[in-house]
Order: structure tokens, then sequence, then C-alpha cells
């Protein structure tokens, strides 16, 4: 395998990790992977799908093979990151191990085996007049990934963009960059062995901030779109400064609501997992709403069952009146994405407290209520302005690869193209065809 990034020729002049002073500066660098991404985008618009799916059953092939070499890329970055004491949530994005690997190939399959979005006839009709219009799916163009400590982004974004037909940028953190040479190298020998342009999937060489800055300026017009996965200040800096449009979410703020005619053990499974599973992650609850009358015989066994898996309980003022072993919920805690082992938990009076409340302090990504009343289930799902709302579920089946998607690009909360798990077909445009026989338009 080959540990090299894209653009052999241009990497070695550069050689960040090995000189001082690179002969060229990082915004030519820059500039010259937005005009190769252009280039390729070109080509990748009227790409066959056998090639593209081709590529990406290549890439899954040789994550497999090269799993080893991966799993020692990535705990050089553990080290590293260990060293500099990161927190749990950010080791536990970074850390790989064979199931994960094993996970990222199996992604790769999954996305190769998708239609091919791109001239998918979405709506056809014809005209009074006999025009014959048809509205068609359409790549977007280049899309830049800049993402922080999660090297299975490499993978993920590379393989969606490239099924559906756009060039990808990818600018992995520097506590992920060697993980990221490495699945980007498995993805590089799939476009080589399907006869793609390798620079459909370029990993930037350097880890200079300063490469942020230019694709943050658009490259010279040759990025049409940026992803940002990471911490709260990269997503801020992005949505700030971006030239281009962003698909994004600022915050993981979820909820999850426990109504009064839950079942309880149905709760007690859905809460232990929306938060504990991976406290790390953006679709982990943050802070649990339980309905008044529900509360009495299941408070404290709910809260204990928690606090037996390490999590710590802040709560309101009846939750603090009920339990002594629980700190109490100031203000600030019903607007914090935690990423780590604690939860808020507030008493409400009802579904339409829920509602006011989440619709109030959330980040409009994941909301889940639970319930046997249809009724209750119903208002929840319809009153409440979030990407993903969930009935009886837990909040972390948030993600592409669970909805079936295979992967995501991330998680986004605008309202505007995209929404939710940004996968293959939100990774499109469309056109409109329309063909005549010589008709004119009448003054």
């Amino acid at each position: 395998m080959r540990l090299a990034p894209t653009m052999e020729t241009l990497n070695a002049i550069f050689l960040m990790n090995n000189e001082t002073e690179p002969r060229i500066s990082v915004r030519e660098l820059m500039s010259e992977i937005g005009h190769r991404a252009r280039q390729a985008a070109r080509l990748l618009a009227t790409a066959d799908s056998e090639a593209k799916s081709t590529a990406l059953f290549q890439a899954a092939d040789s994550i497999r093979r090269n799993a080893g070499r991966i799993l020692d890329a990535n705990a050089s970055d553990v080290e590293s990151a260990e060293k500099q004491r990161r927190s749990k949530s950010m080791l536990d994005r970074l850390r790989l191990d064979g199931h994960r690997v094993e996970a990222i190939a199996n992604s790769l399959q999954q996305i190769a085996e998708f239609p091919d979005p791109v001239g998918e006839v979405m709506a056809s009709w014809v005209r009074p007049n006999g025009l014959q219009i048809q509205r068609v799916r359409t790549p977007l163009g280049v899309i830049g990934v800049i993402y922080e400590s999660r090297p299975n982004v490499t993978a993920d974004a590379g393989a969606l963009g490239l099924k559906s037909g756009n060039a990808v940028i990818l600018r992995g953190g520097s506590d992920s960059h060697h993980s990221s040479l490495a699945i980007h190298a498995c993805l590089v020998e799939g476009l080589e062995f399907a006869g793609l342009p390798e620079t459909a999937i370029q990993l930037v060489p350097t880890i200079d901030r300063l490469a942020v800055g230019e694709m943050l300026a658009g490259l010279n017009g040759n990025l049409d779109v940026l992803v940002p996965r990471g911490g709260k200040s990269l997503v801020a800096r992005v949505q700030t400064e971006s030239r281009v449009p962003v698909f994004a979410h600022l915050e993981g703020i979820c909820h999850v609501y426990v109504d009064r005619d839950a079942d309880f053990e149905m709760a007690k499974q859905i809460v232990l997992n929306s938060k504990m599973r991976r406290t790390g992650i953006c679709g982990a609850a943050e802070t649990l709403l339980l309905d008044r009358p529900w509360i009495a015989e299941n408070l404290e066994p709910l809260l204990g069952a928690l606090q037996a898996t390490g999590c710590e309980i802040r709560g309101d003022e009846t939750v603090c009146r009920f339990l002594k072993n629980v700190s109490a919920a100031t203000e600030d805690d019903w607007s914090t994405e935690y990423l780590d082992a604690i939860l808020s938990v507030k008493i409400v009076d009802g579904v339409g407290e829920a509602i006011d409340h989440i619709n109030r302090y959330g980040s409009h990504h994941t909301e889940s209520i639970v319930t046997e009343n249809a009724v209750a289930a119903t208002r929840f799902l319809n009153e409440i302005d979030s990407a993903i709302l969930l009935h009886n579920a837990s909040t972390q089946f948030a993600d592409g690869g669970e909805f079936g998607m295979g992967a995501e690009i991330g998680i986004a909360t605008g309202k505007m193209h995209a929404r939710g798990p940004v996968g293959v077909e939100q990774l499109t445009s469309f056109n409109y065809r329309v063909r005549g026989a010589g008709q004119v338009r009448a003054n």
C-alpha cells in the first residue's frame, strides 16, 4: 500500500513534515488542489457507475488488507493525543480497533452497492405547448471536508463524494493525521484500480491551519460546499467565515422525553443507550425530561441505573429533592453539550412543557419521546423543530449508517437543501432539462 498522499509530485515538493521551509506556499498548494479537484469533478459528473462502485469495492479490500498498517498509524496518533491530555470524548472518536476498521470497510461496500444518484429523473411532465420537462439529479461539484480526530471521516466523506459524482478535498486534523493518511491511501488504490482520477479524493498534505483559511475562502471559486466535522469552535468558525455554503450542526444538544404513558423497562433501556453507549458522539443525549406523573415510582430506579454505569446526574429542584446524591443543575446545564458521562435531568408537566423546553434549549439535532400514547408521540414529532425525531428509540440512531445510507458526511441542522444525515442523495443538486420541437414563447 502506498502511504503517500495524492499529487505525489506536488506533495514531495511541499514536504511539510520533513522541511522547515516549504518550497511552495500553503496558498499555492491549496490553489493547485482546488484546481485539480475541479478538473476531477468534471470527469466524475459523467463517470461510469460501475467504475465508481469498483473503486469503492477495491478500497474496501485495501482497507482490510492494510488493517495492520492503519492500526499502527492510529496507535501513533492516539499516543500523541494521550500525551497532550486530550479529552476522553476526543480519544474515543480518534481511536480505531479491528472492529472499527472492519466497519469502515463495510461502509465502503454498502455505499458501492447503492444506486447511482447521478442522472436520476426526479420528476417529469409535459406542458400544454408540448415542452417536455425533466428534473434531473446532478453532482454538487467539489466538496471540502474539514474534520478533527475522526479518521473514519476520511473514508466516509471520500466514498459518499465519489458515489454522488463529486470531487472531495479532505483536510483532517493534526490529531488524526497518520490515520487519515493510511486510510486515504486505500481510497487512492481503489481510484487507480477503477481508472478514475486520483485527484477525485484529495487529502490536504499539510496540517498548517492556513489551509483551512484557504478552504473557507473557496479556493478561487473551485469549492462548492464545505462540511465541518469537529468541535464547536471549528464549526462556528466555518459557519461564520465560509464564503461557500456549509452543511453542519454547531452542537448536538439532544433530548429524551419520558412521557407519563411510557413503559419503565423500555424507557430505562432507551435512556441508558441514548446517554451511555458512546458519550462523545453528537447523537448522545444530554438532557433527560421526565413527565411528573411518571416519576413517583420510576425516578429513583431510572437514575440509579444511570449512576450505576458511571453517569453523573445534574438535576432540577424536584430531582434533588427526591435524590440526595445528585448535583443541582444550573441554567447553563440545559444548553450544554457535555460529550461526557453527564446528564441534566428536569421534571416537566406533560408533553407540551417538554416541547417548549426542547425548542428553547435544543440545537435542532435529535430528540426522542418514549411513550405508548400515540397522540402524545404525534404532537412531539409535529411540534419540535429538530432534524431528527424518534419515537420509542435511542437518540444514538442519529447516524447515516443506521438510516441505511451506508455512512454520512455529517449531520446538518439547517433548513436549506440538506437536513439530518448527509448521505449520497444529499450531496446532489438538480437541473431542469427541457426538450421541445421548435416552440417559441409568445409576446
